[in-house]
């Protein structure tokens, strides 16, 4: 009887985990949308650098005037980390095909909830900015002129420059979206 006993609350204590797991997702992934509405300008010569986690849908090489793009950047399997870095694009003007400035995006989905929050950051650099552990770093922990950051909570993050005007939403999910325009600066 004592051992049908121990058996019933080993099994409802696996059920119990078990509940609690289905509810904590360990999956983390942030799909990014960037929508180009320039009509001057393209995105080119995409870069990222990945603090936690990895690419599985990379950025496609250009996003020209008034076009869009996305990638998925998921976290490392098996690791109790998320899904976080940040890109960057060159701002090419169209007619004299010269970098003009660096737009920047920096993404933090972690992977517990518990302490941390769903980050991101949107900006303009210098277009000999590296897009390096440095920027990421700048972008996450700093405060800057260059850039605007948030906690993912809907509202709009808008960063503007004098060219172009960036503006971002991040859903504060698991497994968030990031959906992100640049348009000229009127």
């Amino acid at each position: 009887m004592a051992f049908t006993a121990a058996l019933n609350i080993g099994a409802a204590a696996a059920s119990v985990g078990q509940a609690i797991g289905q509810g904590s997702p360990t999956h983390r992934q942030c799909l990014m949308y960037i929508t180009n509405g320039c009509s001057s300008y393209s995105l080119s010569n995409p870069r990222w650098y990945i603090y936690s986690g990895s690419c599985a849908s990379p950025l496609p090489p250009m996003i020209p005037s008034n076009a869009s793009g996305s990638a998925l950047f998921i976290k490392t399997p098996h690791t109790a980390c998320g899904s976080v870095g940040v890109i960057t694009y060159d701002l090419l003007h169209d007619d004299s095909n010269q970098t003009i400035e660096k737009i920047s995006i920096m993404f933090s989905n972690p992977y517990d909830f518990n302490v941390y929050s769903n980050w991101y950051a949107v900006g303009i650099f210098d277009e000999s900015k590296q897009c390096d552990y440095d920027l990421y770093n700048e972008m996450y922990y700093e405060a800057s002129e260059s850039f605007v950051r948030g906690q993912a909570d809907g509202n709009v993050l808008v960063y503007k420059g004098k060219r172009v005007t960036i503006q971002a939403t991040m859903s504060d999910a698991y497994q968030p979206v990031m959906k992100v325009t640049v348009n000229e600066t009127d």
